[in-house]
Order: structure tokens, then sequence, then C-alpha cells
């Protein structure tokens, strides 16, 4: 064999070396064809993983495609406004290549239990769901929720697009270390949560230093913007609530002057309108030296707070934001003045927290506020429209007290009890209330021991924790209706500041002023000033009382000096819970707050 110049021996030392090649070239074909086959391997054993990855594959079992998955197709991960989906696997399985080769590890553990059958009906799937659940929180907690931060990273929240309730809890959440997971269990699944008992959960949802975020300024540039907004809106939305309750009251003023045109005096004294002990000019004249038209107003959301109680506010297993509460010392208001009248329609038609809803009963009252002073006096006065008569099923006749159409109360609270400055009055109420459901039986209120302390004819009224050694606030039944103190420590909490201040006007009864402290007593206090009536629809109720306190847990009113005040109003003929309340307020005497009494 010859080359292309005739050499023979070229073709030979070829033919030799592909023969028997020498330990260069077999290295060389050997990394070559590793190469070769390493790309080949690698290609077939990524396109294998990442088949494993895709929702097809994870609900090719019934396991998940019957439990699961039928659980999120409801939810936002599934379908949404922006069209954004997140897969099983988004969720499930780390971005990172390392972790998700050991998890891939670990969820051959799954293809055991498939063969076994360990969860092969959806009564197994439910009595191992907790134990499922608890693996993913604990894995997620471990990792700083890196599953959820791949879409929804802390840095990129514009809190301009979120709920102020939410907002407020993300910022705390960065300042405080928690994650994702603490918070938003059930996200995308059926949540069971609460089968977790309260120190194991405590423990979970721990915040981590480690997890603890610098704010970014673009989070706290956001945070100003949306209050901006929602201050202006604010204003805008309180002018047009106001401008309605007053066009309200001229067309009833308009309307009483026409009447009294062509009516006598004496028989429109004798026939008031229905429900009403006095006119809106007798609640004038209650007034004192006050000009009203020249008082600032407030309109606030009354709202149907269900079975809310005090117990519920600090449970997290019932209230979202009972870690802010406990923790934080969040007002109530932070969180939820803004969205009221949601609350109250949902409570009202018995989708939350209300196991006894009033058919057609509304979720909120709009209450035109104003106080004002003159010194020696202090006055509220409020304007409301009449609700139209919904019968209570439950109650023979419809009406629970057939006596008053109408109650509106207001309720101080006292420097010394605990929480009372953010929760305003929902410290006076507790699961074991009478009409909540911890409510002790008849049986069990015969048998008390201290009745002669007491009252408890009506059932379990409001009390304060300060007047019980202990209240139970998660495991049922919650309260402490019968732990209470001796009659030496109750007798001081009034002088002691731990009592609530409570005055109330009724539509056809005399005025009360009393305490909250181990009961409520709606006597004892001095006498206090309270008139109102109803016109074309509209009641106007005015209150005053002097500002000087005169006994024991009364309050004092001082110019400059801030209170907190919460207000009620039963309508429509309710008593006991079947009210609608406001939030806790701070009030103002001649300087800035939320509601201020300016002297005139």
């Amino acid at each position: 064999m010859t080359d292309a110049n005739n050499n023979p021996g070229f073709l030979k030392r070829v033919w030799r070396t592909l023969r028997r090649p020498t330990l260069k070239y077999s290295l060389l074909t050997l990394l070559v064809a590793g190469f070769a086959g390493g790309i080949l391997f690698w290609g077939a054993f990524n396109t294998a993983m990442e088949a494993t990855n895709t929702m097809s594959f994870c609900t090719s079992c019934h396991e998940m495609r019957d439990n699961v998955y039928a659980e999120y197709k409801t939810t936002i991960h599934a379908g949404n406004r922006t069209g954004v989906q997140a897969t099983c696997s988004d969720c499930h399985v780390p971005k990172d290549w390392t972790h998700k080769i050991i998890r891939k590890v670990q969820a051959s553990n799954e293809l055991l239990h498939k063969a076994l059958g360990s969860i092969d009906t959806k009564e197994k799937f439910d009595a191992k769901r907790l134990t499922l659940a608890r693996h993913e929180w604990d894995r997620m907690k471990a990792n700083d929720s890196a599953e959820c931060r791949n879409c929804h990273g802390f840095e990129a929240m514009n809190p301009e697009y979120q709920r102020p309730r939410a907002r407020k809890q993300h910022l705390a959440a960065m300042e405080a270390g928690n994650t994702c997971i603490d918070c938003h269990k059930g996200i995308a699944h059926k949540n069971v949560r609460n089968k977790l008992d309260d120190a194991t959960l405590e423990q979970l949802e721990k915040p981590l230093a480690q997890y603890i975020r610098e704010i970014p300024q673009t989070y706290r540039d956001g945070l100003a913007r949306a209050e901006a907004r929602e201050t202006e809106t604010e204003k805008k939305k309180q002018a047009e609530l106001n401008s309605a309750v007053e066009g309200a009251v001229a067309a009833a003023l308009a309307q009483a002057q026409a009447k009294a045109k062509v009516a006598d005096a004496a028989s429109a004294a004798k026939a008031p309108a229905a429900g009403a002990t006095a006119s809106p000019g007798a609640a004038a004249a209650a007034s004192g030296k006050v000009d009203w038209s020249a008082t600032p107003a407030k309109t606030l959301g009354f709202f149907f707070p269900g079975q809310t109680s005090f117990e519920w506010v600090q449970n997290g297993k019932d209230h979202g934001g009972a870690r802010a509460f406990l923790r934080s010392g969040d007002r109530c208001t932070s969180c939820h003045d803004k969205e009221v009248r949601d609350m109250g329609a949902k409570m009202v038609s018995g989708q939350k927290a209300e196991e006894a809803p009033i058919p057609g009963k509304r979720g909120h009252v709009d209450v035109k506020v104003q106080t004002a002073h003159d010194g020696e006096r202090i006055y509220f006065r409020f304007q409301f429209p009449q609700a139209p008569h919904t019968p209570v099923p439950f109650v023979e006749g419809g009406k629970m007290d057939r006596e008053n159409e109408v109650k509106m109360s207001i309720m101080f609270s006292g420097a010394k009890v605990e929480r009372a400055d953010l929760a305003g009055c929902w410290v006076t109420c507790h699961h074991d209330a009478r009409n909540m459901p911890d409510a002790p039986k008849p049986e069990a209120l015969a048998a008390f021991p201290q009745k002669d302390v007491i009252d408890l004819a009506n059932g379990v009224t409001k009390y304060l924790a300060e007047s019980r050694t202990a209240i139970e606030i998660k495991e049922s039944p919650r309260g402490g209706w019968d732990k209470l103190k001796s009659k030496d420590e109750l007798a001081a909490l009034p002088a002691a500041g731990s009592a609530m201040e409570l005055m109330r006007y009724r539509s056809n009864g005399a005025p009360e002023h009393g305490l909250v402290t181990a009961e409520r007593k709606m006597s004892g206090l001095s006498p206090i000033e309270a008139t109102g009536g109803l016109e074309g629809g509209v009641y106007t109720v005015v209150m005053s009382r002097p500002m000087k306190a005169s006994a024991p847990g009364e309050t004092n009113f001082e110019p400059g000096k801030s209170y907190i005040v919460s207000f009620a109003l039963h309508e429509d003929f309710t008593a006991s819970r079947f009210h609608h309340v406001s939030l806790a307020y701070q009030l103002t005497l001649d300087g800035e707050g939320e509601i201020v009494a300016k002297k005139q």
C-alpha cells in the first residue's frame, strides 16, 4: 500500500494503529466516546427527570388526581386573571439541581407506598393528610419557603395593590423573621392546619432570626403612596356618607314641618313615630350649647360581629391577625378599619363566625358620629337610617327586645384593662357569654357557688379577664365565667382602672350608666342624659355626661388628652350579641385624633 507520494509504509502504519491503538489514541477515543455518551445520558436523564415534573405525570395516579389535584383546580394557583399558573413542581420541587435531585431521591419512597396502597382510598388519604402536609410544611420552613419565593419575592411586592391587612402583615413578617408558609398553609389544598395542637403550631410558625429581611425602599415608598391614596379616598367617602345622612335628615325635617302645618301640635305629641319616644327636636334640646351644624362628623361602619369573641380574636386558628395583635400590638383598626362592611356581610350571612344567622339582617349600618364638649359636659350625637324589620327566627314573635326598637351604647376603655387600647369593647365579649358557642348550660349556672357575687339570672353577660383567675383562649370551653376572683379583688378593680364605662340610650326606657368588671351592670354611676327619635326613616340620638368623673371606674375627660371609645347599636328590637358594633377608636379632646371632641 502506498500514499499519494507513493509511500508504501503509510497505509500500513495507519492500519496497524487502528488494529492496535497506542495508549495516547486509546485515551482520546475513550474521552470522545465518554463525552458523547455523557451528553446522551444527561439528555436522557434530564428529559426523564423533567417529565416527572409535569402536571400530567403528577396527576397520573388517582391518589393525587382525585384528592389534592381536585382541590388545587379551584384555587388561584390554578386559574386567575393573569393566566399565570403554578404547577405541582413549582411548589413541591426545588429549582436548583442539587436539592432537586435530593427531592427526587426522597420521592422514591412514594413508589413504595404506591405499591403498598397506603393512600389508595380517599379515607386512607385523609387519615394521613396531616402527616403528608407536615412533611411539606417542615421542608418549606427549613428552606425559607424557597419555592414560594421563586414567584413571590418580598422584595418585589408592591403594597399599593395589597389590602391594608395584607401589607401590614407582610411588613411584620419581614421585620420579625417569618416566612411564607407560616401564614399560607392550605393555600392550594384543603387546610388541615387546625388539626395541629397549639404547642406544635407555635413552634412551627415562630419567627427565625436568619429570615429577618431589610425592608426594601421600594416597599416603604409603596406603603407611603398607598396610605396617601387611601387617606384621600377616605376623605371623599366620609364626605359622601355624611352628605347622604344629612340629606336624609333634611328630608325628615322638611316632612315634619309639612305635617306641622296640617296637624294639631297636641295630636302630633300624642302620636310619635313608631318605636320612638322622642323626636330629633328633643335630641337637639339635649345637646346643650352644642351647634351640631358646626361640629365635624365622621361616618363609621358599624358591622355585625357574629361570634367573634375576645378569645376568638386571640386564637390564630380562628383569626389570621392574632399574631400581629398579640405580638406586635396591632390595633384592630390597623387591619380592619377599611373592610368592616365586607366583614359584616360575611358574618351576618353565616359564612364566617356565626351559627345562628338572621335572614335579611343587614351586615352593617353607616352611622354619622359627632362629638363635642362645652367645658362641663361631653356630648355624642348619632344619626343612622332605620332598619327594615327582619324577624328573628329563633325568638317567638321575632323581636328579642319588644320594648326597645333601638339601643345605642358607648363604651370607654379603662386605662388598666389589658389590650383595651387595641380592641376596645371586644375585651368584654367572651366565648362563654349567653348566645355564644360555649355558653354554660342552665344547670351549670344554677350550681355556681358565687351567685351572690354576680347575677346569672339571664346568663353570662360581658366581663373582663381581670375579674377572673384564668381565661381559656384556645380549648373548648373557652372563656372563664366560673373562675371568679374574690369579692375584695373585684371591688378594687374600678379604682385601679380595670373597668369599662358603659352609657346606653334606649328608645323606650330611661338611659343607663354603669360599668363592666366581673359582669355588666347598667346602673350605679351618675345619671346621664340620653334622648333620641325617629323622623323620616332616620334616627337621631344624643347622649351626654359630665366631663368630670364622679365615681371609680368613670372616665375623667380632660382637654388635650385621648381615650379609647367603642360604639354599639341594637336595632330592630334585637338584644344580646345580635347588634352592630364599631371598632375601637381614639377619642381626643381639643387635639388631633380619629374622633375629635372640640370645645364649643
